[in-house]
């Protein structure tokens, strides 16, 4: 595995969730494989559980890990081709990457989207020229458009949890916020439930629907009731309007879940990334309660993490 960025990075997405399974079971039973080999995690913007998953995943392997907040600690970089370079960036990410690949076996880098111009970023521009020039296997930590580590620890904890012998229908449903949030864990939810033997579907006011892309082929309701009847697992996110793009059409009243809600389900479980704002997207009753799974998402982030660089460092031999 040369690079991680979304699903379609991934040849074999059960194999991969098996192996993060195994992991979990047996963390440091490849410690060896990482030995004199160095992570590189970037961060151009905040992180609790990636950077903690994926730095503790490395040390699991036997890696050094470097870590570093590019946003506080290094120059502003320029990221466009024959840019005349007297503003206010100080240095040009072909060689910001390029030297950053120098002293890392393989890199993470994580970056939002500024929720402005569409086209531009979901050009993905920076994530692209970050792979093109570190010259060594690239691990997205988030980007402007998905978040795949998060989504195969989303898959991992689905299967832990799935009723036997069932095809599980899990809703993703859109939460209510208080500021603009970008899309990116959303359209990776949905992208990687489309890989696995769940039946999705997807809930949000109108002006909310996802880019086509991601949901295609999945139902997409604009009644939240209905979506939830007999759902086995609810996923709980904001996102900000894909079409009038990067804007808040509605303050969302009467969408965040709660123990009423969850009478319309089949006893549901319910998932939040993180982090949350409590009793906006979703109540204390529910992240208090039984059903909910947010932490046991949290610890599986490390062993998603775990699989996807094990499989990278193999690929160094």
């Amino acid at each position: 595995m040369k690079k991680y960025t979304s699903v379609h990075d991934v040849t074999d997405v059960s194999s991969l969730v098996k192996e993060a399974l195994h992991l979990k079971e047996n963390p440091y039973k490849y410690k060896s494989l990482g030995e004199n080999k160095t992570l590189g995690l970037i961060f151009l913007n905040p992180s609790l559980r990636t950077r903690l998953s994926t730095q503790k995943a490395g040390q699991n392997l036997g890696m050094n890990v470097l870590v570093m907040n590019l946003d506080k600690e290094g120059w502003a970089l320029e990221t466009q081709d024959g840019a005349i370079m007297n503003g206010t960036t100080v240095e040009h990410i072909k060689e910001a990457a390029a030297v950053m690949g120098q002293y890392c076996n393989i890199i993470g880098i994580r970056s939002f989207p500024k929720l402005q111009d569409r086209e531009e970023d979901y050009s993905e521009d920076l994530l692209n020229k970050f792979i093109s020039y570190a010259n060594v296997p690239v691990v997205s930590l988030e980007s402007a458009t998905r978040h795949p580590l998060q989504s195969l620890a989303d898959l991992v904890t689905i299967t832990e949890q799935k009723p036997a012998g069932k095809k599980p229908k899990v809703v993703l449903t859109w939460a209510p916020h208080v500021k603009s949030i970008p899309q990116c864990v959303s359209n990776s939810f949905a992208e990687w439930m489309q890989q696995a033997d769940v039946e999705l579907v997807i809930t949000n006011p109108e002006g909310y629907d996802l880019a086509d892309e991601f949901t295609k082929g999945s139902t997409v309701l604009h009644n939240q009731d209905e979506a939830l009847k007999d759902a086995d697992f609810v996923y709980v996110k904001n996102w900000s309007s894909y079409e009038q793009y990067g804007k808040v059409l509605t303050d969302g009243e009467g969408w965040m879940m709660t123990n009423e809600k969850l009478t319309l389900t089949n006893n549901a479980k319910v998932m939040h990334c993180l982090p949350v704002r409590r009793n906006v997207e979703l109540s204390d009753e529910i992240l208090d309660g039984a059903n909910s799974l947010v932490l046991e998402q949290a610890n599986n982030r490390t062993y998603a993490a775990q699989a996807v660089l094990k499989r990278m460092l193999e690929s160094l031999k």
